[in-house]
C-alpha cells in the first residue's frame, strides 16, 4: 500500500494540497458549520501563528481535549505545521486520567473546551500538579480566568509570514506528528508513537478500503482522539479531497437523520448503532440508500443484523475488519460480495500492504485453522512507545512484527478469524477496556483494599465492567459507594455496570485472583 505520488507527505502539506485542490468543497461538516478546505486551511495557519507566537518549538507537545469541532482539526493541523506534536485526549476521560497523560507527554500547551456534558473541563485540572504545562486555551465558553481560543489567536496576528513559511517547510514525513495513548495491559496507557508518513498511511489504508473519492461524504463515528476519526477520519477525508461528517449525538433519529439528510455514503459505526437504526419502527421514512459502504465491528456482531443489511441494502458493501492503534486502526477487512457468515465471524484477509500472521506458542507458523497469536507487519506500526523501550520491544519484535496479543485463526483464503485475547482485554459499546486499568483506579479509593473486573455480556453495548472490591477493615462499602465514585472519576465506558462487595476474592498459590471462578459466576 502507497500514497499516490502526487500526495504530500506531512499531515499540515495534506491539508494546504487539498485546500488548492478544492479550495471551495467542504471538509468538515458539524455543528452546523461546513468549513471548506480553503477556510480549514486558513483556520491552521491561524493556529500555527499563535503557537509560534507562544515559543512552541519543534517536538514539543500540544493535547487537544475536546469534543469533535472543525476547531479540534485546526488546532492539531497548526500546531503539527510548526513542528508541534499532536496529543489527542479523549473527552470521556476525568481529571486525573488526563493530568497522568500530559505529565508523561510533557505537554506543554493544552487545547481544552469549556463547557461540555455537564462540566467546565478546565476545572477538572486545578487541582492537578501540571509541571510542563506552559499554557491552557479554552475553544469554547472560557471564563474570564481561562485564555480563550479568540484571544489566543489574537496573538498570532503579528507573525511574519517568512517565519511560518520556514518552520512548516521544516517539517518532515519522517518527523513524530503524533502520541496516541492506548491502555495496555499493565494498566497504565501507553504512548503509541506515529510519524507524518506512517499516519498519513493509516488514512490511504482506509481510503483504499472505503475507496472513497472527492465526491463522497464520509462519516466518522466516535472522537476525533481515536484513530478511526482521526486518521481513518479526517486525515482520509484529507487524501481524498472529501467531506467528512459526525453524529453530534448517537440515538437512532439523529443517525438517521444525519445519513438522510447529508447522503452520507461511507461510515462505520458499531453493530449498536446500526442495530437501533435498522430496527427503528419507522426506519422507512428515512432516505438512507446513498450508503455504499457500511463497515461495523470492535464487538461481537449479530448474524441476524448483518443479513438484513445485506437484503436490504442491495449493492451496499457491508463489511467488518480488525486493527489497533498501534498499526493506525486497519489490518483486515472482510470484501465485497462475501457472505453474512463470513462477515460476522471473520475480520476478513489482510489488507493490501500489510502482512498478517499466526504464530503458536513455541514461535512455529500456524497452519491453516490452528490458532496462535495474530502477528502483523507494514510500514505504518508505531515507531515506538513513548519512554518504554522495554514495552516496544516487546509489541514489535526484530523482524518488524507487531504482537497483538489477540489470539485468531487464518483459514486456507487468508481470513482472520479473533477467537482469544491473549490481554485480558473486553471491549464496551466499541472502547477497548483492560481490567488492568479499572484495578488500578478502583484501588486508589480509600475504602477498597482488592479489586478484580472482569468483562460481562451486554446486549447493547457487547460487552461491560464487573468489579469485585474487598475493602479495608473497619470500613463500610457498598456497591453502590463504589459505582458512585467510578462515575466521577473514569471514563463512562470503563465504569462498571455491577459491583460486587466480598470479604476475599478466590486466589491460587501464587497469590493471583482466580478470576475463571469469578467469570464461571456470570
Amino acid at each position: 500500500m502507497t500514497v499516490r505520488p502526487d500526495l504530500n507527505t506531512t499531515i499540515p502539506s495534506l491539508l494546504a494540497d487539498a485546500a488548492r485542490r478544492h479550495p471551495r468543497r467542504p471538509a468538515l461538516v458539524g455543528r452546523g458549520e461546513i468549513l471548506t478546505f480553503e477556510r480549514l486551511d486558513f483556520e491552521a495557519d491561524r493556529a500555527a501563528r499563535a503557537f509560534l507566537a507562544s515559543a512552541l518549538e519543534p517536538g514539543e507537545r500540544v493535547a487537544v481535549w475536546a469534543p469533535n469541532m472543525w476547531e479540534w482539526v485546526a488546532a492539531a493541523v497548526g500546531a503539527q505545521r510548526v513542528g508541534g506534536v499532536l496529543v489527542p485526549l479523549n473527552t470521556r476521560l476525568r481529571g486525573g486520567e488526563i493530568a497522568d497523560i500530559l505529565r508523561r507527554a510533557q505537554v506543554r500547551c493544552l487545547v481544552s473546551i469549556g463547557p461540555f456534558l455537564g462540566r467546565y473541563y478546565p476545572d477538572m485540572l486545578r487541582e492537578e500538579s501540571l509541571p510542563d504545562l506552559r499554557r491552557l486555551v479554552v475553544l469554547d465558553g472560557a471564563r474570564s480566568d481561562d485564555e480563550s481560543w479568540e484571544s489566543f489567536l489574537a496573538q498570532g496576528d503579528g507573525v511574519a509570514d517568512d517565519l511560518l513559511a520556514r518552520r512548516a517547510a521544516a517539517v518532515q514525513p519522517t518527523d513524530v506528528s503524533d502520541i496516541m495513548f492506548t491502555s495496555g495491559t499493565t494498566g497504565r496507557p501507553k504512548g503509541a508513537v506515529f510519524s507524518h508518513e506512517r499516519s498519513i498511511l493509516g488514512g490511504a489504508a482506509w481510503r483504499d478500503i472505503t475507496m472513497v473519492t472527492e465526491d463522497d461524504r464520509l462519516c466518522v463515528f466516535g472522537p476525533f482522539s481515536h484513530n478511526a476519526s482521526y486518521k481513518a477520519g479526517w486525515v482520509t477525508g484529507l487524501i481524498a479531497g472529501c467531506a467528512v461528517y459526525w453524529p453530534e449525538s448517537y440515538d437512532a433519529v439523529s443517525i438517521l437523520d444525519l445519513i438522510a439528510d447529508n447522503r452520507i455514503t461511507a461510515m462505520s459505526a458499531p453493530p449498536t448503532v446500526w442495530l437501533e437504526a435498522h430496527s427503528h419502527p419507522e426506519r422507512a421514512k428515512w432516505d438512507i440508500s446513498s450508503l455504499r459502504f457500511l463497515s461495523t465491528g470492535a464487538t461481537t456482531i449479530p448474524l441476524e443484523l448483518i443479513r438484513r443489511l445485506q437484503r436490504d441494502f442491495v449493492g451496499t458493501i457491508i463489511s467488518t475488519g480488525y486493527g489497533m492503534t498501534e498499526c493506525c486502526g486497519s489490518a483486515t477487512q472482510t470484501l465485497a460480495g462475501d457472505p453474512a457468515e463470513r462477515v460476522v465471524h471473520t475480520v476478513g484477509p489482510a489488507i493490501p500492504g500489510t502482512e498478517v500472521r499466526i504464530v503458536r506458542a513455541d514461535g512455529e507458523i500456524a497452519r491453516p485453522g490452528e490458532p496462535g497469536e495474530v502477528l502483523i507487519r507494514d510500514r505504518k506500526l508505531l515507531i515506538e512507545y513513548l519512554d518504554d523501550p522495554v514495552a516496544t520491544r516487546e509489541a514489535v519484535d526484530a523482524d518488524g512484527w507487531l504482537h497483538s496479543g489477540d489470539i485468531g485463526t487464518l483459514d486456507e483464503a487468508g481470513y482472520l478469524t479473533i477467537t482469544d485475547r491473549l490481554k485480558d482485554m473486553f471491549i464496551v459499546g466499541g472502547f477497548n477496556c483492560y481490567p488492568a486499568e479499572i484495578e488500578r483506579m478502583l484501588l486508589t479509593h480509600p475504602a477498597i483494599q482488592q479489586a478484580a473486573v472482569i468483562g460481562i455480556a451486554d446486549d447493547r453495548l457487547g460487552e461491560v465492567a464487573k468489579a469485585y472490591v474487598v475493602p479495608k477493615p473497619d470500613t463500610a462499602l457498598t456497591a453502590e459507594d463504589v459505582l458512585a465514585w467510578s462515575r466521577d472519576n473514569m471514563a463512562n465506558y470503563k465504569v462498571p455496570r455491577i459491583v460486587v462487595v466480598r470479604e476475599a476474592l478466590p486466589m491460587n498459590a501464587a497469590g493471583k485472583v482466580q478470576k475463571f471462578m469469578l467469570k464461571a459466576e456470570t
